[in-house]
């Protein structure tokens, strides 16, 4: 059976048509970095006006990819928890007009565990139970995935999430909108212990991240202690090892907690989604880590990394239990 999956949580537009054995066979995302990154962030009213053009034509050229009717689409999903609320108002009314015209079943998707999700479907293989770490622009936190459907909150961010952090220490140093890459090119150059910056709750059992204290001490760094009229530092080694010392704390500090949550509950297999999770050092410390303790590591390919629809595919499971959205499905910003 054919599924088509929908994604506006944020700033992509995204449809993919996936089958009931998991077979991905489109997956089109439509980006909006170039209309955010004047305001060096998503502006919420810009992206849900921007899913309003691009939804219909993303599902057509998804469609069109998978050499798929619409008419021939068995089933709707669509990622209505977390995310910006008139973004997620755009895909979820969309879902459920097409769901109603074609008279299918419509299910709702938990955008946080269709990231741990994106993991299965790039394994292959079933990779549950196992700790999830959700690390992007909107979310940093620890779950117990028992199976691909419950999870439990283990621990998150308190202020910042690691990708909002990321963008805006990529704005303190100049480097433009969207901070992650840009952070991790400038860090390549980079002495990642030019400068000790803080790396919170490290040491502590607690399952909790901060990194606006990060972010500050960046900013402190860059400028000193007036900064009311700070500019971006220059392109040069400065400006190189500020990236590099800023991305290593935060990697430490997910690493560190990673480790934490498995001898915690006692799980040897780690799966990583979102989009921080595209970041290099990242997947090297992880992988570091898991070797060292005996633990499986998960992360999916870049292109499931980032908000994208084929991990909407989480439908699959819940179609297999019955679990369908009524009619009146709404769009919820917030899920914990």
């Amino acid at each position: 059976m054919y599924f088509l999956g929908i994604e506006t949580s944020c700033d992509e537009t995204a449809a993919a048509v996936f089958t009931d054995d998991l077979t991905v066979l489109s997956n089109v995302v439509a980006s909006q970095t170039d209309l955010h990154s004047r305001f060096g962030g998503v502006v919420p009213e810009i992206a849900a006006r921007a899913h309003l053009r691009n939804l219909l034509p993303v599902i057509d050229e998804a469609l069109v990819r998978a050499n798929v009717r619409l008419a021939d689409i068995g089933c709707v999903a669509v990622h209505n928890t977390p995310g910006l609320v008139g973004a997620l108002l755009v895909g979820v009314s969309g879902a459920k007009m097409l769901a109603l015209s074609l008279g299918v079943p419509l299910i709702g998707v938990n955008h946080v565990a269709g990231h741990i999700f994106a993991c299965r479907l790039a394994a292959g293989r079933d990779i549950f139970p196992c700790v999830g770490l959700v690390v992007s622009g909107g979310h940093t936190a620890l779950f117990r995935n028992t199976d691909p459907v419950t999870m439990d909150f283990l621990g998150g961010t308190r202020d910042d999430a690691a990708g909002e952090a990321f963008d805006k220490v990529g704005a303190i140093l100049g480097l433009g909108f969207p901070g992650g890459p840009a952070v991790e090119r400038e860090a390549k150059t980079g002495n990642p212990k030019a400068f000790a910056f803080p790396r919170s709750f490290l040491d502590d059992a607690r399952l909790e991240f901060s990194f606006s204290g990060l972010k500050t001490a960046v900013l402190y760094a860059c400028h000193g202690q007036d900064v009311s009229r700070a500019t971006p530092p220059p392109a040069g080694q400065k400006r190189a090892d500020l990236a590099a010392s800023f991305q290593e704390a935060v990697v430490d500090v997910l690493a560190g907690k990673c480790k934490h949550a498995m001898r915690q509950t006692g799980l040897k297999r780690l799966a990583v989604g979102g989009g921080v999770s595209a970041n290099t050092r990242l997947r090297e410390r992880l992988a570091a880590m898991c070797a060292k303790e005996g633990a499986e590591l998960f992360i999916p390919p870049m292109s499931l990394c980032t908000d994208n629809a084929a991990m909407a595919a989480l439908a699959v499971e819940k179609w297999r239990r019955g679990e369908f959205a009524p009619p009146d499905l709404d769009a919820e910003p917030s899920f914990l």
